[in-house]
This record gives structure tokens, sequence and C-alpha cells, in this order.
């Protein structure tokens, strides 16, 4: 009989042992390397830092004015979902599905969304929604609905949505 020593299990992939896991989610690594020397001390950092900000702000009020003055996506007449509570939000329109959970936030356009899944808990009053990407992530968020009757509500509106912009592939 043959016996192993040690650990049988697979080493953990994913996430919540590897942040770099998640494209974006991270900084990009320097390119700094041993041979370009030591850091610039912080204090002289923060004041080339500064100098910089300064000669890009004329450039920042330019774009703030353009873009004031040109019309924005957001007034397109179509169907809206929207559902929050003291932590979550979830936004679904023209644009794509919008998820934050306290100060974090992501977007998916809805060329970048594979599928989208609701669930409702048995007990309680959360509302789960789901977003499905085509390299087989997903990316959930629960929302405390103030009572369960807006559960039907959600679905239809969240529905409504779905069909009006989610376009699934044919083949």
């Amino acid at each position: 009989m043959e016996q192993r020593i040690g650990s049988s299990s697979q080493p953990l992939e994913g996430a919540g042992f590897d942040p770099a896991f998640i494209p974006g989610l991270t900084s990009p690594a320097s390119g700094r390397t041993e041979d370009d020397g030591p850091e610039k001390e912080p204090e002289v950092a923060e004041a080339e830092e500064a100098e910089d900000a300064e000669d890009a702000a004329p450039e920042r009020e330019e774009t703030a004015e353009t873009a004031s003055s040109e019309p924005e996506e957001d007034d397109a007449d179509g169907p809206v979902f929207e559902a929050s509570d003291r932590r979550a939000r979830i936004v679904a329109d023209h644009r794509g599905v919008r998820l934050a959970l306290d100060d974090q936030e992501c977007e998916f356009r809805w060329d970048e969304i594979g599928a989208v899944e609701t669930e409702t808990a048995r007990f309680g009053k959360r509302y789960t929604v789901t977003v499905h990407t085509p390299d087989r992530r997903w990316y959930p968020i629960e929302i405390e609905a103030p009572a369960r009757s807006h559960f039907k509500e959600w679905d239809e509106e969240l529905d409504a949505v779905l069909d009006a912009y989610f376009e699934e592939d044919a083949g």
C-alpha cells in the first residue's frame, strides 16, 4: 500500500489569496531596479508632484469646461434598475451594470457581461445580484430590501433592463 507524507490538497488560487489574480485590482509593479539607485526622498517627490499638478491644472480646467458643454449619455430614455441599502448599490441602465459596496465600485459594459443572475434568500430580506463575465468570473452583491415584497418589483425592473440592453450570443 502506498502512502503519501504531507498534505494532499492543492494550494488555493484566487482573489482571496492573491489580489493580483484580478487584473486591474492592484497597481502594476514599478519598473525600478536596484541599479536605478535609491528612491527619491518623500519630501522631494511630493514637491515635484505638486509642481506637476500645477502644470496640469490649466489642462484640467479646459477639459472640465468642454465636458460640461457636451451632452451626456445619461439622458437616454429607457428602463433603469436601481437598488441600494446602507452599504451596497446596484444600477443597471443603458451604459451597463454598476456595483458598489462601501467605497469599492466596479462597472461592466453590456459587452463585458456573460450573464446576470438574481437570487433571494429563503429567510430574511437579502436580494443577491451576480454579474458573470465570459472569462468565468462572477461578482455578487447583496442588497438588503426594506421588505420581502420588493423582490418581485426588483426582478421585474431588472428583467426590463436586461430585455432592453443585454444581447445574448446566438451561438
